[in-house]
């Protein structure tokens, strides 16, 4: 990676590489299939030497991850023979797991860490022309997470761990100008309490270089200001005294704090004024970090709840979303970073992976036979799909069960909005509500708290089968004590609100039940998150499970054993 970035190349190249997506799509197919010929998986299905999309996806079927588990357990296990891919696998990702409850183990490569980088350049090249930034720092709240040994030697660990220990992710950065400011003891400190402490109080002791402040997701902004509100004042003494709190433990966070910490009353003094003179937190991060140019990180989907509590942190500097990938890899960039997030769309880089799109049925169902899956530049404006990925770690024909929307093209390539999981459904009938029907109807109730000057802090959902008829319940956690009045009208709103007909028809004859509102101890998330940074997810990687299906037990029971109050609608009768 070259010193000097240089934006106008990066655009130049996509621009190029945009403009033929027909012709890159097949090189990109091409090269995956001939550098991975000779793994037990591609032999299996007998391509003989063609690398056609036709070929391809007449002999090699559509999978899930469940197909791949047991190639992929063959890796971790150690096989010494190709199984996924050419080359040796020599990393595992863990997925978050907060949408079926566990981690699924994923392969990982130095070639899907460069598809990273070039989705970074990419998506940097475009916020840079429009937001230039100067040679500074980042507030960067990343997290290893806990890394472990899988039986044949490979190490494991989050997707993004494994790239943030990457030098080329180093490399990238600096060229960037927006190295963190914390040390890397911070950011791989094995206890991520001590490892956010650190890192806000890094990002005060850099207040005037910082530049930009991101993180994976909108998610974990949120968490670390909501912490910064309960630490500020500890923060403060640490900087006044240049003696680290006590309660950071870790030898080696310690040993790396000391480079960065010294004696330093007027900071101190200028912090404490700066936070005492905030009104409910407004503006604290242009009023602490008065050079900030914007606030980076995934936005949209399951993150936009999160986008108010920031817009009130943020004050006046601009949010702009990032990239959207996944665990197995990335999709697209965000080549209009001007758009608000809820706006953000996603332009698909066409040499990263090979892409299909499945058109959307009636049918929920991950094993449905359905329409035959289309090109990426066959994709039709307006309509919507599942995304399916061919990449250079191992996965081909994977249904990522995400849908998207095409919003249009940038040249021959087209920009996704993301839409929904397709497998997270609150469904017990001819009912189907979304994440985003979810995610409305939360809005909506919610507004009724403002009057008290409450606000929900997050929230779920599940479908309890367990009465009869079955019916939906949304677990809320609030920022404070709310009437029983006005919480009674909340869960009414709630089930007024989601207006998918087959919902409204089911509960006006009480083919479903009456959705519920369960009202949680303050702290409730945070247990369910230390629960998945326990089974080794990363803080900032870490995603609320908008639906809690039966499966997932450990977190049902976190939420069952910390409802505080309960509400039946009668909104219907």
């Amino acid at each position: 990676m070259e010193h000097k970035f240089d934006s106008e190349a990066v655009i130049q190249e996509f621009e190029s590489l945009t403009k033929d997506a027909k012709r890159v799509q097949l090189e990109t197919l091409k090269k995956i299939l001939k550098e991975n010929g000779e793994a037990e998986y591609l032999k299996k299905w007998n391509l003989n030497g063609k690398f056609d999309p036709q070929t391809y996806s007449s002999c090699v079927p559509l999978v899930t991850h469940k197909d791949l588990e047991p190639y992929i357990q063959k890796i971790a296990d150690g096989a010494s023979y190709p199984v996924l891919t050419g080359k040796p696998i020599t990393t595992i990702t863990l997925s978050s797991g907060t949408t079926q409850g566990k981690p699924k183990f994923v392969p990982f490569n130095d070639e899907l860490t460069e598809t990273t980088m070039q989705i970074y350049r990419t998506s940097f090249a475009f916020r840079n022309r429009e937001f230039p930034i100067g040679n500074g720092k980042a507030l960067s709240f990343i997290f290893g997470s806990k890394q472990f040994t899988t039986k044949g030697g490979l190490l494991a660990g989050t997707a993004t761990t494994n790239v943030y220990r990457s030098a080329q992710f180093k490399k990238t950065m600096q060229a960037m100008q927006t190295p963190s400011c914390s040390p890397d003891e911070v950011i791989f400190a094995p206890d991520f309490h001590q490892s956010l402490y650190c890192h806000l109080l890094c990002g005060l002791i850099f207040r005037e270089e910082i530049q930009v402040i991101s993180s994976t997701f909108a998610h974990s902004l949120v968490h670390s200001f909501r912490t910064f509100e309960l630490v500020w004042s500890e923060l403060c003494s640490d900087i006044r005294t240049g003696v680290l709190s006590a309660k950071i433990t870790v030898p080696s966070v310690r040993t790396a704090m000391a480079k960065v910490l010294a004696p330093n009353p007027d900071l101190a003094d200028k912090i404490q004024k700066k936070c005492l003179g905030l009104t409910d937190w407004t503006g604290l991060i242009p009023e602490i970090f008065p050079n900030c140019k914007y606030i980076y990180a995934i936005m949209t989907g399951s993150m936009e709840p999160y986008l108010k509590k920031l817009r009130v942190y943020a004050g006046g500097v601009r949010l702009l979303s990032a990239d959207y990938g996944s665990s197995e890899g990335w999709i697209g960039a965000n080549v209009n970073p001007d758009l608000p997030p809820e706006m953000t769309s996603f332009t698909v880089l066409p040499n990263i992976g090979y892409f299909e799109f499945l058109p959307l049925t009636e049918s929920n169902e991950v094993d449905s036979v359905g329409p035959e899956p289309i090109g990426l530049t066959d994709v039709q404006l307006d309509e919507e799909y599942e995304v399916v990925v061919t990449n250079v770690a191992g996965l081909y024909r994977y249904r990522l069960g995400d849908v998207v929307k095409v919003i249009g093209f940038h040249n021959s390539t087209p920009k996704l909005q993301f839409v929904c999981r397709r497998n997270l459904m609150l469904t017990i009938n001819i009912d189907k509500n979304t994440e985003k029907d979810l995610q409305l109807s939360v809005e909506t109730a919610a507004k009724l708290l403002a009057d008290e000057k409450l606000e929900v802090v997050d929230f779920t959902s599940h479908v309890d089968l367990t009465t009869d008829p079955a019916h939906y319940v949304i677990f809320w956690e609030v920022s404070g004590e709310a009437s029983d009045a006005v919480l009674k009208e909340c869960c009414n709103c709630l089930d007024k609100s989601f207006v998918d007909a087959g919902y409204v028809s089911s509960r006006k004859v009480n083919a479903i039940g009456p959705l519920e509102l369960r009202v949680l101890r303050r702290g409730t998330f945070q247990k369910i998150m230390d629960h998945y940074v326990g089974l080794g997810s990363a803080l900032s990687q870490f995603k609320t499970p908008r639906c809690v299906g039966p499966s997932n037990r450990k977190v049902l029971q976190i939420l069952c054993n910390n409802v505080v109050k309960s509400y039946v609608s009668n909104t219907f009768g």
